[in-house]
């Protein structure tokens, strides 16, 4: 399996964190391994500076339409010590630091329009307490996904739901 930090479907973003990558390269790198029979795993990150949470359920639309394999999501997390901690510090505005719950909701959503088909490993990411700027939720990985698995049964929905709506 080849595991891809695609991080966002918006080339805008990807420009503005220096990821040295479109986002048409990161589809034709999902694309080549689809066709060489390799699984492949993308990498997002829900959260990013200047993307909106209707950004961010389109991103699961576009990703839908990919010969994606398995999917990792990650919140955002600011890191001590890097560029983007700086960022955070000049400009706080421009970030979305989601609490447990609406990042929960965040995620459910995304669900519900992300083909069904795609293998979700991953919810959240968890750095070291003391790398950790924030956000600072205290979670471990298994205790959301046990959030979300109730929220999703309280909401009556499953991943793929929102792409059969009319």
């Amino acid at each position: 399996m080849i595991e891809l930090g695609l991080e966002s479907h918006l080339d805008k973003t990807l420009k503005s964190i220096n990821r040295g990558h479109s986002f048409a390269k990161a589809v034709w790198a999902i694309e080549e391994t689809a066709k060489r029979g390799i699984n492949n795993c993308a990498h997002m990150i829900l959260g990013l500076p200047g993307e909106t949470r209707e950004e961010l359920l389109d991103q699961a639309k576009a990703i839908s339409k990919l010969p994606v394999k398995n999917l990792k999501l990650h919140q955002l997390q600011i890191h001590k010590g890097t560029l983007l901690e700086k960022q955070f510090q000049q400009h706080p505005e421009n970030f979305s630091l989601y609490t447990a719950d609406e990042y929960i909701d965040l995620v459910v959503d995304y669900l519900e329009l992300l083909n069904p088909a795609i293998i979700v490993e991953r919810f959240i990411s968890q750095a070291p307490p003391e790398m950790l700027i924030a956000p600072k939720w205290g979670l471990k990985n298994f205790e959301f996904v046990a959030k979300v698995e109730k929220r999703l049964k309280e909401r009556d929905t499953w991943q793929g739901k929102g792409l059969y709506k009319k």
